[in-house]
């Protein structure tokens, strides 16, 4: 679906098509109300899913889908996608508490709540509880009640730490069988460690005078001192109270006039100095890595994040299937 000029223009002076895609107004209709005239969207065990529950979800994303949207039929489709996965979300969430709740040796102790509580008072109300019993006063809530929602998003955050925490060992088989699977995600450019001394130079200081001073420092540095003291005693430049540390950078990343002498370095080395129209430069690598594919050794660590990643997703979406083949969910 495509919008013609005038369509275009009359959407412009409306700021509003029937279905809710703006292009100047935020507050734009989020169809809810069409799509769920009863204002129940679903019933989870016995918790009401409102509409105006997965309003509050929703209001912040309109905005950027608007901004997404192509036409008023991208933006339907987009809308309806989010609403659909924030109403799973919200089912979801039901029966992982639920789920908690169901065994009454697990308890939350009141005062893992009461620190809770104390903190969105100090954070987000500036420790002043006027202004929090006027906030939960304006949603029409009560103390009671409000402990109760902190408690159900405390046990909903632990249930789903602990369902990743169940994921987080993986064999070395596992890992070398991944790491041989895809080497090519794993090829590295040519990179250094690099720190340098930027001296700038005084106004009256020639050419050979800036030269001296530069091997002056490269002397001391043969003599043993170490490069990055040096760095914060005689570099000009911003990162002098870092001992002159630029971090890893590429060949791609510099001029040539950097990377032809710096990339000739092993580690531990030092160049000559470099003469720019910036001032005189000694660059040092503190690191290399060589173009190629890492060795396993380097990315063990990657691989096994990737890992539990995956194994966490995977298994996480089995317990959520469970949870919803066992609980009682109806969708209006």
């Amino acid at each position: 679906m495509t919008f013609s000029r005038c369509a275009t223009l009359a959407l412009t002076l409306l700021g509003l098509t029937s279905s809710g895609y703006s292009q100047t107004n935020p507050d734009a209709d989020d169809g809810l109300n069409l799509r769920y005239a009863n204002g129940v969207a679903a019933v989870v065990e016995n918790k009401v899913i409102t509409v105006d529950d997965i309003r509050k979800e929703i209001a912040p994303l309109l905005p950027q889908l608007q901004r997404d949207a192509r036409n008023e039929e991208d933006f339907n489709k987009r809308l309806e996608s989010v609403q659909d996965s924030i109403i799973q979300e919200l089912i979801d969430r039901v029966l992982i508490i639920n789920e908690f709740r169901k065994d009454e040796k697990k308890q939350i102790p009141p005062g893992f709540i009461d620190s809770r509580i104390a903190d969105i008072q100090s954070q987000q109300f500036d420790n002043d509880r006027s202004k929090f019993l006027g906030f939960l006063r304006a949603r029409g809530t009560t103390l009671r009640q409000y402990r109760i929602e902190v408690e159900d998003d405390i046990i909903y955050s632990y249930m789903r730490q602990q369902q990743r925490k169940s994921q987080s060992i993986v064999s070395p088989v596992r890992i070398e069988t991944y790491y041989e699977e895809n080497k090519e995600r794993f090829q590295q450019e040519d990179s250094v460690h690099l720190r340098l001394i930027q001296l700038n130079g005084a106004s009256d200081e020639s050419e050979a005078q800036l030269l001296t001073r530069a091997m002056e420092v490269i002397g001391r540095f043969q003599r043993g001192e170490d490069f990055s003291e040096l760095a914060k005693e005689y570099s000009e430049d911003s990162r002098r109270s870092k001992g002159g540390d630029w971090g890893w950078q590429k060949r791609s990343d510099l001029k040539k006039e950097f990377s032809s002498p710096l990339f000739n370095l092993d580690k531990g080395e030092i160049t000559d100095p470099v003469l720019t129209s910036d001032g005189c430069f000694l660059l040092f690598a503190e690191d290399r890595k060589y173009a190629g594919i890492q060795p396993i050794d380097q990315v063990r660590d990657t691989i096994e994040r990737i890992l539990i990643q995956r194994m966490s997703s995977v298994s996480e979406e089995r317990w959520l299937e469970r949870l919803r083949r066992n609980g009682y969910v109806k969708h209006y």
